[in-house]
């Protein structure tokens, strides 16, 4: 069957769509971009935030919508959504012909088959969150010089307003060498950035009773072909002194990371069950940036969590001012099922907490431009991702850039640029996001 899969959410959830795609093609199936061209539409989900489900439910209709041309065709919902949600799924939305949880992302091929016969009944699977694969042969569906390397699964933080474990399960972390025969793959493909990804990286190997994140960076450092290794997200409790000194030695991890801290107030920390309070996340950046002065920080918050007080909310602006992270989003508090945030009193308006998110998003907005005209005369060292048409400028990243999270360094150039290839650059200009530079020289 022609089988197109539209997947959403984190990147985590991309490695998990990958490795779903391989068993699908080794069972004898082709995939699509082209949904009119599909048999079956397969809508990997996100559901951890109200936003995340809101753009789930438009994408699974849309794909239903599809019947209406191809009365044959099927439509397979799994991911987060599914399997949070399965019984509403089945019965707000009963043109869906599977429902899969993530513990059953192996019996996918064998639910298609079934799917195939004439008048097949609805499906639906769900096994334990921990038969969620780990790894596995994959497709590599990112453009092919970067890659996510997923380390570990769930996660054991239990964040009042998080969702997560309930989804996910607790912290499972993937094998050493299980990671590296992975990495090593990735590398022997063609792949030169490796982007670390788990729901908590600094905390892999903890539920062996080890930390192993160090050990982790040592031995990718060692394997040929890879050039930067980032690790996506830190949580400030496990900035260790050890954990800086394996950014610093290990020179192919590249000095970026994005620290989760979703607020600066330690009685809010302490109401959201964060296991650290403002002290902690002040000292962390203050170690991370006196060890790489040129790091890039980029972190997350939370406007209006339940009895977040007005004091505390422009303790949190001045906090953004104070700091000054290179990048920052901040979200409206959104109330979970079955949290413990959703439970607590003094809930906050809705249009209240988009207020103060959009507050904390407009002092970040002058940061942001600020930082990047700081930048404006240097040369930075890139790596080129393609080219816009329409402007005729290539897109590429520096250290500081994550793809599709962060901005772009727009470069000119007479001579054509080569996706996957590094260039030192000079930047000439900038704007709130993106830098604006030309060549210098290819390395």
């Amino acid at each position: 069957m022609n089988i197109a899969i539209i997947s959403l959410g984190c990147p985590k959830n991309q490695v998990d769509a990958d490795v779903m795609c391989h068993a699908l093609i080794s069972a004898g199936h082709t995939t699509t971009a082209d949904l009119e061209a599909a048999d079956i539409i397969i809508v990997n989900t996100c559901g951890f935030i109200e936003s995340a489900k809101t753009e789930a439910i438009e994408n699974i209709l849309d794909a239903c919508s599809y019947k209406a041309q191809n009365p044959n065709l099927k439509v397979v919902v799994t991911g987060c959504l599914a399997e949070r949600y399965q019984k509403q799924i089945r019965e707000e939305i009963p043109e869906v012909d599977a429902v899969v949880g993530i513990g059953s992302n192996k019996a996918l091929p064998a639910i298609l088959e079934r799917l195939s016969g004439k008048n097949p009944p609805p499906q639906e699977c769900y096994g334990p969150k921990t038969d969620l694969p780990l790894g596995g042969a994959r497709v590599i569906s990112t453009p092919a010089h970067y890659a996510y390397l997923k380390i570990a699964e769930g996660c054991n933080n239990r964040c009042h307003y998080c969702a997560i474990p309930l989804i996910r399960g607790p912290l499972r972390s993937r094998p050493l060498e299980d990671c590296l025969a992975e990495a090593r793959w990735l590398a022997s493909e063609g792949v030169e950035e490796l982007i670390v990804v788990a729901q908590d990286p600094t905390a892999y190997g903890s539920d062996w009773g080890k930390n192993s994140i160090c050990q982790l960076l040592d031995e990718l450092n060692k394997v040929e072909g890879i050039r930067w290794i980032r690790v996506m997200y830190a949580y400030p409790e496990r900035i260790t002194d050890a954990f800086i000194a394996a950014m610093q030695r290990n020179e192919k991890v590249v000095p970026y990371l994005d620290l989760p801290i979703q607020h600066c107030s330690s009685r809010v920390l302490k109401a959201m069950n964060r296991r650290g309070d403002r002290h902690t996340i002040e000292d962390a950046i203050a170690r991370l940036r006196a060890a790489m002065p040129d790091i890039t920080l980029r972190t997350t918050l939370i406007a209006g969590y339940p009895g977040e007080t007005e004091e505390e909310f422009e303790e949190l602006c001045q906090f953004v001012k104070d700091v000054g992270f290179d990048r920052l989003g901040c979200f409206a508090y959104s109330a979970e099922e079955n949290t413990v945030a959703a439970t607590l009193p003094d809930q906050i308006e809705e249009e209240e907490k988009k207020r103060r998110a959009d507050i904390v998003m407009q002092v970040q907005a002058n940061i942001s431009a600020r930082k990047m005209a700081e930048k404006v005369g240097r040369s930075l060292v890139v790596l080129c991702d393609g080219i816009d048409e329409e402007s005729g400028l290539y897109l590429c990243r520096s250290a500081g850039d994550a793809p599709e999270i962060d901005g772009c360094v727009c470069v000119r150039s007479e001579e054509p640029l080569y996706p996957g290839a590094f260039y030192r650059v000079k930047v000439e200009d900038s704007d709130m996001y993106d830098l604006f530079a030309y060549v210098e020289e290819a390395l």
